[in-house]
């Protein structure tokens, strides 16, 4: 389950994110984006992220996923679409030639902390 790993990573760039000046702070939230591509399950890592945050600054904290659709644009006319259904050809001319815009993310687009006092 490379979840697991990957739960760590976010863990592990969420605590050295706390600025110095609020070493005291818990992180109440960390938003992630996670491309249909990208080959996580989100459950698995909400479940990983759960065991990997205790005794953390995380400790109780939130693992907001956000779902990322799977985007291609045509090579050859140019069309650009929304993939979904696992056929890689364009929908307007039929071409193979496409390039994925996006759909491969595993990105922390942010991360709340809330200070002690």
């Amino acid at each position: 389950m490379h979840e697991m790993g990957i739960a760590m990573e976010i863990v592990d760039i969420a605590k050295a994110s706390i600025p110095e000046d609020m070493q005291g702070a818990k992180v109440r939230r960390v938003n992630l984006q996670v491309g249909k591509l990208s080959a996580i399950v989100a459950d698995s890592l909400r479940f990983c992220f759960d065991l990997v945050v205790k005794d953390t600054p995380l400790e109780g904290a939130e693992l907001a996923i956000e779902e990322v659709p799977v985007v291609a644009r045509c090579k050859d006319c140019q069309a650009q679409w929304t993939v979904t259904e696992p056929v890689f050809t364009c929908t307007a001319c039929r071409s193979g030639a496409i390039d994925i815009l996006s759909g491969r993310e595993l990105d922390i687009k942010s991360i709340e902390i809330e200070d002690e006092d």
